[in-house]
């Protein structure tokens, strides 16, 4: 005797294979799509349409905040450019255009040495573009004495030789050190510039006490929240409502400076320093026209906007 549901179960079995088949022909299409409008490669990317392009930028966090403005207002005049922007130090950054998996890579520091090596040994010619000056704030809380430092007393107190902020005018209290991860841009700026005092030669180090920050943010909330710790900030980043800004000199022969956009940009301010974007080889396309927007007058009056320095014609 034939059993009643054979058939229904091999109708079944095939329906099952037909909806499993054009399942795998929707995604084999949709893919096909997806390759055909983006392409394989990073940057400049146009839709089917020739007219949608993508420009990828990635690094500094002090440049950030910069760079997303610059992004918005760019899009507004040019809407056929999208541009991505995303922090994580100037380090990611470096790395991303080293790696070739950005357009452009944003940094509060040189590129070093060996970043260019491994870049070039990866096909990739770095090109750099200073594109704003930044004035690099001292910041403690508003309620410590201390009004003045030289980078002098800024290295002993970093390298943990000054530990007691009487030992520079201030209370009886000790020193809670922060700075940026070494990831950042503006850590080895730090480093090199004021740890280090412009000494390449030079081999301190940060005191094993400091606290690390993973932001500019971080660093600013904790100097509002403990009347014993002190910090570095881009000056975009500083409210001198919330924090104290601290003035500073080079040396004991040198006059303290407050750092605001005319003595970073006269030069005056000692801790004063160039804010980059690299490209992979001179920039064409939609990148170069981008980078030309930004060192114009309307991407110039973003970074005043913004508390960082513009370029002058110099």
């Amino acid at each position: 005797m034939k059993h009643p549901i054979k058939k229904p179960l091999q109708k079944n079995v095939w329906t099952l294979k037909s909806l499993l088949a054009l399942l795998l022909m929707t995604v084999l299409i949709s893919l096909f799509a997806c390759k055909s409008r983006y392409g394989s490669s990073t940057g400049n990317q146009e839709s089917t349409s020739g007219q949608q392009q993508a420009i990828q930028n990635k690094g500094s966090d002090t440049l950030v905040n910069v760079a997303l403005a610059w992004a918005e207002a760019y899009h507004e005049i040019e809407p056929d450019v999208s541009i991505a922007v995303t922090g994580g130090g100037s380090g990611t950054g470096i790395a991303a255009l080293i790696n070739n998996t950005v357009d452009i890579a944003n940094a509060s520091r040189a590129m070093k040495e060996d970043e260019i090596k491994d870049a070039q040994a990866n096909g990739i010619n770095p090109v750099e573009h200073v594109v704003a000056i930044d004035a690099l704030a001292i910041i403690v809380n508003l309620e410590n004495p201390v009004d003045q430092l030289t980078i002098t007393q800024l290295s002993d107190m970093y390298t943990g030789r000054i530990t007691n902020w009487k030992d520079v005018g201030g209370k009886d209290a000790p020193i809670i050190l922060l700075s940026r991860e070494t990831n950042s841009g503006t850590h080895v700026y730090f480093l090199e510039e004021v740890v280090r005092e412009g000494d390449s030669e030079n081999t301190d180090i940060f005191a094993p006490q400091t606290l690390l920050m993973p932001s500019s943010v971080g660093i600013t909330s904790e100097v509002r929240r403990n009347p014993n710790a002190i910090g570095y900030d881009g000056l975009g980043y500083v409210d001198a409502e919330h924090e104290k800004i601290i003035a500073i000199a080079a040396d004991d022969e040198s006059e303290f400076i407050m750092p605001t956009v005319q003595s970073a940009s006269e030069g005056t301010y000692p801790l004063a320093r160039d804010l980059y974007m690299y490209t992979a080889g001179e920039p064409s396309g939609a990148v170069a026209d981008y980078l030309n927007w930004i060192l114009g007058p309307d991407g110039q009056g973003i970074v005043a906007s913004l508390g960082f320095v513009p370029l002058t014609e110099n």
